[in-house]
Formats: C-alpha cells, sequence, structure tokens
C-alpha cells in the first residue's frame, strides 16, 4: 500500500522494513515534495484504505502518530543507509 502510494507521488523507496510499532524508509523523492508532504500523504492515504478495508478500524481516532523522523543522506552513503533499514527487523 505504501508503495502505491509512492508510485503515485514519483517517490522511489530504496528500502522499506516494518517492526510491530514503526516503519523505517528510506525514499528517494524530487525536492518538490518536503518531508511532511510525503508523510501527509502516505500516512493519510493508507490509512483512508485501511479504514475502508478493515471497517473494525474506523472506531480508532487515528491509526498513525503525528510524529516521524527524517534526515538526509548527509555524508553517509546510500549503501549504509540501506543495510541499516535492512537491518532493523533482525535487531532485537
Amino acid at each position: 500500500m505504501v508503495q502505491e502510494v509512492c508510485e503515485e507521488l514519483k517517490i522511489v523507496i530504496v528500502v522499506l522494513e516494518c517492526d510491530q510499532d514503526h516503519t523505517h524508509i528510506f525514499l528517494n523523492a524530487l525536492p518538490t515534495l518536503s518531508p511532511a508532504d510525503i508523510m501527509a500523504k502516505v500516512k493519510g492515504i493508507t490509512s483512508k484504505k485501511l479504514r475502508e478495508e478493515f471497517p473494525h478500524l474506523r472506531h480508532l481516532p487515528s491509526l498513525w502518530t503525528r510524529s516521524y523522523f527524517v534526515s538526509t543522506a548527509g555524508n553517509v552513503s546510500s549503501d549504509t543507509i540501506k543495510r541499516y533499514v535492512e537491518e532493523q527487523k533482525t535487531r532485537g
């Protein structure tokens, strides 16, 4: 579902890993989309679709928290970030 939203926004998901209560996503997006815009679209669209598909979720005030963490690649290589995200599913 996140993949579909990103495709619509022309965002490339480099790697995505889900944990029990959070998700790590390494994205490549055009600078015309702010991180806040990206997260609002991903959270909003996925929440709407999940509530449509699973009616028992409709009573919840929200499916996502308002928080998120964003960082740029900076001096770290894309391979390092990708490896970090992939390793999140195996830690703990």
